[in-house]
């Protein structure tokens, strides 16, 4: 018995270091090599800091493009998904308003057309892309509201979409901080 307890005691100081110590410590290094240095990938507009590129943000005007909705009202301290699944009524209810807003802002669109990036949240909340149909069926309303044209908006969306990694991992998407962004420098 005394055999069993010895091995534990090592087994449990040896995963203490390393839990404790040498992963977090290796996390931190990790993030302070990556972009931002470990506080985020600022995005800076005349030298003030308008948002971070990886965190959703609530854009409801016309004349922008607007992201994924929110589970957490893009409340990064509290980042999570809803936990509603999809025969819950109250679900239903959200999907259903965030369908008829869409589709009153961008008349002549089809519910069909949607794509459900647009109308779900994403699990953490805070999605900061939505998928290049998503952009496709805002064009119109921006293109009108800011009065340019759908031409040009359209080559401000293809110049800020964010291909697949080598070309095979994930589908393309398109930053709606960063696509506002160059919208305003217009």
């Amino acid at each position: 018995m005394k055999k069993y307890i010895i091995q534990s005691i090592r087994l449990t100081l040896v995963l203490i270091v390393l839990l404790c110590i040498i992963y977090p410590i290796s996390i931190a290094l990790a993030g302070k090599l990556s972009k931002g240095n470990g506080s985020g990938e600022k995005v800076i507009k005349n030298g003030k800091t308008i948002g971070y590129a990886l965190l959703g943000q609530s854009f409801t005007k016309p004349e922008y493009f607007w992201g994924r909705p929110s589970a957490v009202n893009y409340n990064a301290a509290g980042s999570a998904g809803s936990n509603k699944g999809p025969s819950n009524p109250d679900y239903l209810k959200d999907v259903q308003s965030r369908i008829d807003t869409i589709l009153k802002y961008n008349p002549g669109l089809k519910k069909s057309e949607i794509p459900a990036d647009m109308v779900t949240a994403s699990g953490s909340g805070l999605d900061p892309n939505i998928s290049e149909q998503g952009a496709a069926i805002q064009i119109v309303r921006v293109a009108k509201a800011r009065k340019i044209s759908e031409q040009k908006v359209k080559e401000l969306v293809a110049m800020n979409t964010i291909k697949p990694l080598i070309g095979l991992f994930g589908p393309s998407s398109i930053n709606v901080l960063k696509l506002n962004l160059a919208l305003d420098n217009l």
